[in-house]
Order: structure tokens, then sequence, then C-alpha cells
């Protein structure tokens, strides 16, 4: 096989080149003729032979022209003018410029099974002239012969085996180029189809990541404005039973705070800021004041406890345990009529857990409904928060045994 590269060049040979080398033959046995020795026999016969040559090389190009490469006639030709050169060698030795032709075109011109032997008629030729022209006077120019015949016929072989070896390259290194071609080729349609796969993967995350959003301003919202507005309405109703001016004005003037708070939060909540508890207070702070006044509510007694070494949190840790406990406790005024309830902050090495109980009415967890568009978010919500940062929320309950809700989350120290 012949590279593109090479293809320009031995096309460019094989059609000047043996007009060049018979021309330089007829040029060199011209003047060459008289120290050669060279009679009127050999003269005639050069007269005859090099019209033959040119016309046997104008046949050549049209022939190649209607078959490339190797070729019956081909072969004839090849032949022919391995005669015509043999013939002009012997008349005189510098015609050999014009047989060596066939050291170049054997390989292209003859089938694989026919190059060696055309070398070796080309070898014979060149052999002949090299010892001084045809035929060998004596013993010692016939040895001489045999010998110039094997160092031709030895390097013939070497630079043969060279050809077929860089032929043999030529071939390995053109399927790899196809091979690298094609690898390329499905490398791009792969890569094509990844950025398809990849923009197809971004609108689904960001559609995911609209969609979690939005779950999560509605659970802020919902925890703000709906628990507000049902510890107003709670206040109120108790305000329509009141049985003194004194005992309804404090509980207007609780309904007027707690809407004031619900306010804020909701703002905050809106524009995805820490709730207005963890503004000016760390989340223990906070979780106190949360569980004192939803005590002060509702009557019940509500205790807070904090138990090992207490750590800055991050925001969104911070704002995570406080939501959940303030759902559990709405979730316990409104279900489970407690009589007492207990929250505590627990700070574990890198965990922080979270555990609100009460002594109400209790549930069966696995009967719980599901949510629905008019319900809270309850405890789906507040699994879903935890579960947001990491962590995890289990739930204890039994009819008439109240409820534990634990909430274990990791442990994310505020470094600013």
């Amino acid at each position: 096989m012949t590279t593109d590269a090479q293809l320009p060049a031995r096309a460019s040979f094989d059609t000047w080149g043996p007009w060049a080398l018979l021309t330089v033959g007829v040029v060199a046995a011209a003047i060459s003729a008289p120290l050669t020795g060279m009679d009127r026999l050999g003269k005639a016969v050069s007269v005859v032979l090099v019209p033959a040559a040119v016309v046997l090389q104008l046949c050549w190009g049209r022939v190649k022209r209607k078959r490339p490469g190797p070729s019956r006639a081909g072969v004839c030709l090849y032949l022919l003018r391995w005669a015509i050169g043999f013939v002009l060698t012997w008349a005189n030795p510098f015609f050999a410029f014009y047989a060596v032709t066939g050291y170049y075109t054997a390989a292209r011109e003859l089938p694989r099974r026919l190059v060696m032997p055309g070398l070796f008629l080309t070898a014979v030729t060149m052999a002949g002239s090299e010892i001084g022209g045809w035929p060998p006077h004596g013993p010692i120019l016939w040895l001489g012969f045999f010998l110039v015949l094997a160092v031709n016929m030895g390097m013939v072989t070497v630079f043969t085996r060279y050809a077929v070896q860089e032929q043999e390259r030529a071939v390995v290194q053109a399927d790899t180029i196809a091979e690298l071609e094609r690898t390329n080729t499905a490398l791009q349609q792969a890569l094509d189809e990844n950025a398809a796969l990849h923009a197809q993967l971004l609108l689904q995350a960001r559609e995911a990541g609209v969609a979690d959003e939005r779950r999560r301003l509605a659970a802020e919202i919902h925890d703000t404005i709906a628990q507000g507005l049902t510890g107003i309405i709670a206040q109120l109703q108790v305000v329509a039973g009141a049985p003194d001016l004194t005992t309804a004005r404090t509980h207007l003037e609780r309904a007027s705070a707690l809407a004031r708070h619900s306010l804020g939060e909701a703002r905050r909540s809106v524009h995805n800021l820490a709730p207005v508890a963890l503004a000016a207070d760390g989340l223990p702070e906070a979780l106190k004041k949360t569980v004192t006044e939803w005590g002060e509510r509702t009557g019940a007694r509500a205790e807070f406890t904090v138990t090992g070494t207490t750590e800055q949190l991050h925001d969104e840790v911070s704002a995570t345990l406080l939501r959940i406990a303030q759902e559990a406790l709405s979730n316990a005024a409104r279900h489970a009529r407690p009589t007492r309830v207990g929250v505590t902050l627990s700070f574990m090495g890198d965990e922080v857990t979270l555990d609100v109980r009460d002594d109400g009415t209790g549930f069966d967890p696995a009967a719980v409904p599901e949510r629905t568009h008019s319900g809270g978010f309850g405890l789906d919500g507040m699994r879903a928060r935890a579960e947001r940062i990491a962590g995890s929320l289990t739930v204890e309950s039994e009819p008439g045994h109240g409820t534990a809700v634990s909430a274990r989350v990791p442990l994310v120290r505020d470094e600013r």
C-alpha cells in the first residue's frame, strides 16, 4: 500500500523516469562509443532499438492509463523493455542507464510472484554492464560476472525486503489512521450525545430545584402564617369566652404580638432568610423562647433542656431544627392536647439531636393519612426538612401514650 504523499512522486517518475534514463543512456553510449570499441553492428543495433524503446514507452503510457497496476500487458511490456535494454547493453555497457529502469518498476508492473524473477533479469543485465559488457571473455570475467550478479541480487533482496517492510508499516499505519478516524467519529458522536444528555439533565435538575424550592417556601409559609394564624385564632377564642376585661386584654395583646411575629416570619421566609427567632439569638435561645411562648399560649407545661457542649451551628441547620420544633409543637397543640411537653436539644460530637415529647393522646404512625392540599405539612414536612440537610426524623407514638419526635442531623458549625 502506498501512502498519499508517495503517490505524486511515483507517478512523476513512472511518467518521466524511463525517458530521462533512456536519454542519459543514449548520450553516454554515444560519447563512450570509441572507448568501448563499439563496432558497426552495435551502432546499427542501437539505431534500431533506441526508437523501438521510444515506441515501447509510448505504448506503455497508454496501457498504464487504461490498466493501472500489474497486468498481462504490463508483464509483456516489462519483458520487452528488458530484452531491449539487454541487447543495448551488449552493444554498449553505458546503455545500462536505461536497463536500470527495471529495478524501479518491477514491484508496480509485475504480479507478486514475478517480481523477483524480473529483478533477477535486470540484475543479469546490470552485472554484464559492470564487468565491461557482454559477453564475458574468459573464465576470470565469467567468475567476475557471477560475483557481481550475486552482489546485485543480494542488494536487490535486501532493498526488496526493506520495501516490503515499509509497505507493511504503511498498511498498518493506514489501518491505524482509519481506525483512529472511526474512533474519533464515534467519540464525537458520543460527545454530542453526552452534550444533549447533559443539557437534559441540567433541565431536569433545574426543574427539580424549582420544585424543591417551591416545597421549601410552601413549608416556610406554612410554618409561619398557618401556625401564627392558628395561635391567633386560639387567643381570640379565649377572648370570646373571657370572664373579665383584663383576661380578654391579655389574650388580645398575645394575639397582636403573635400576628406581628408571624408577619416578620413570613417576610423573612419569602426572602429565604433565617427565622426571626434566630436573627438575634442562637438555636438554644430561640428554642427556649419558642417553647416558653408555646406553653403560655396553650397553658400546657413546656420545658426545654440543652445537653452536651453548645456549638454555634450553621444557619441552615439551626433554621431546620427550629422549624421542626415549631411544627412538632403546633401538631401537639392541634391534635394531642397534651398537659406536658419536653423539648431537648443534644449536642453529640458530630451530630445534633432534637427531641420533642408530649403526653397527649398519641396516634398510630402507620395509620397517618397522606397530606392533602388543605392540610398542613406535618410529619412529611418535618422529615423532608431533616433529609434536605442529610439528617433523619423518627416518630414514636401510640394511642393514649403520647408522642416522641426525634430529628438527627449532622453538626455543621458556623465558620463565620
